[in-house]
């Protein structure tokens, strides 16, 4: 369902991503780890049609998001860490907004639209305007519009941000549930333990490069060399903080 070949994003004389290669099948849920400024959110950029590549490509479900950006941009959801709003419009409007522009349809749309609003406890705050909603109540708006039109990959920079535990745990159990159902998630993060709790592989990048791939456990054993280690020192020990890996 994501197919990254050879891509590669440069910005002057930085290298954010260098030869990426990926596939990611249907139903997988794939957690793509990093440190700050390790090539993540610019492969979502990418990955999602809001930047043009140095070199590569990468497709969805089959097209290519460059050439066929319409066809590839109409089944994917996207979640970014700051979503931007329409801050005049309140939060039903701007469900309605977003089931015009993917063309869902209308029937479908009036039940959707209340069923998401009351799972991600967003109907308190229904007519009111955007721009006088919480860091967290905007996160949970994101996420309800980017589920609206039932997309067949979701891609998500730091779903958890801003987020209280009740919440982020509702967030967490619908993106598993999409994933059993067949919905492939590709999930940006820097925080390990949501790795380990969701996600069916995971890719380690540092510098733009990839430097792991696999289940966690596969990792482990790749990266452990016998060493009982966890996820968190062997992250810190590819990612090069060696002071932190020696307090870990």
């Amino acid at each position: 369902m994501i197919e990254i070949h050879n891509l590669s994003m440069q910005y002057g004389d930085l290298l954010a991503l260098d030869e990426l290669n990926l596939k990611i099948e249907k139903g997988e849920f794939f957690a793509f780890l990093g440190p700050n400024a390790a090539g993540k959110t610019t492969t979502i950029k990418l990955l999602t049609g809001l930047m043009k590549p140095t070199a590569g490509s990468a497709e969805i479900c089959g097209f290519d998001i460059q050439t066929d950006p319409m066809e590839a941009k109409r089944r994917i959801g996207y979640i970014p860490d700051v979503a931007e709003f329409y801050d005049k419009l309140t939060p039903l409007e701007f469900m309605g907004f977003i089931a015009d522009l993917f063309e869902v349809d209308p029937a479908r749309a009036k039940s959707q639209v209340p069923e998401l609003m009351e799972q991600f406890s967003l109907m308190p705050y229904g007519r009111q305007r955007i721009e006088n909603l919480s860091h967290g109540t905007r996160q949970r708006l994101a996420i309800a519009s980017a589920l609206l039109h039932d997309p067949e990959v979701i891609v998500i920079d730091e779903p958890m941000v801003g987020l209280d535990p009740k919440n982020a745990r509702v967030v967490k159990e619908e993106l598993k549930k999409r994933s059993e159902s067949g919905v492939t998630i590709f999930l940006s993060t820097h925080l390990l333990n949501v790795a380990q709790e969701l996600a069916d592989r995971v890719g380690i990048i540092n510098h733009g490069k990839l430097l792991a791939l696999g289940t966690v456990d596969e990792i482990l054993k790749q990266t452990a060399g016998g060493r009982d280690l966890t996820l968190e020192e062997v992250f810190l020990e590819m990612t090069g903080d060696e002071e932190l890996t020696e307090k870990v």
